[in-house]
């Protein structure tokens, strides 16, 4: 049993691998849980009359969506026995801002959610470069293996996507209705995310220790 909550540091020999599919359901499932609930709000509520008491379908969807961060994180923490670091920062503010949605029934803070954790991705990634850490292995560390320079060059395109992330964000609920907010956060927001990683291919390929297919390639005497 690890002796922190925290997961450890990419590549180090103590760091427990998850199933890349099993990371992608567990980080991806509250976003669906969330969309689903917030389209089928009144009719969760007539099923379950308990949710009734938090409002209209946004607010449903709220509380479940925090409902089910916490089940993700929960579901990891028996895996491992420890806490992925961005899902763990996103769980963080989805509770505070849902909590705050739900007291003040008001849905600018989810709204605002996503602008909050892009933006404090953001200032993790980019902040930690100016420190010398390349803390977006983390996420991709049981994906494929780089060196450091391409961990450098990976996170800092990767910080300023979110920095995209977080405008598009404010773009979006601001001049939009609440449907289409979420519509766009879960049905677009995934959809540019995956461009942007295929664009990245030929970086992580540059600067990989091995084959991406994980079969080290044969040395040449």
């Amino acid at each position: 049993m690890t002796d922190h909550i925290i997961e450890d540091e990419p590549n180090a020999p103590t760091r427990k691998e998850v199933n890349p599919l099993l990371k992608f359901v567990l980080e991806l499932g509250p976003l669906v849980v969330f969309f689903f609930a917030n389209s089928r709000g009144e009719a969760l509520a007539s099923a379950f009359p308990v949710l009734k008491a938090f409002g209209g379908p946004l607010f449903v969807a709220t509380a479940l969506f925090m409902a089910a961060m916490v089940i993700s994180l929960a579901v990891s923490w028996a895996i491992t026995r420890t806490l992925p670091l961005m899902p763990l920062v996103s769980g963080a503010v989805v509770i505070v801002f849902g909590t705050l949605t739900l007291w003040l029934h008001d849905e600018t803070f989810i709204k605002m959610k996503p602008t909050i954790v892009n933006a404090l991705f953001a200032a993790v990634l980019l902040g930690g470069l100016c420190f010398g850490k390349s803390l977006l292995g983390y996420v991709f560390d049981q994906a494929f293996k780089l060196d450091d320079e391409g961990w450098r060059k990976l996170t800092f395109r990767w910080g300023l996507f979110f920095v995209f992330l977080a405008v598009i964000n404010e773009v979006v609920w601001r001049n939009f209705s609440t449907d289409f907010w979420v519509a766009f956060k879960v049905w677009a927001t995934m959809p540019i995310t995956i461009v942007f990683m295929l664009t990245q291919f030929p970086l992580i390929k540059r600067h990989a220790l091995e084959p991406l297919g994980g079969k080290k390639e044969p040395t040449k005497k």
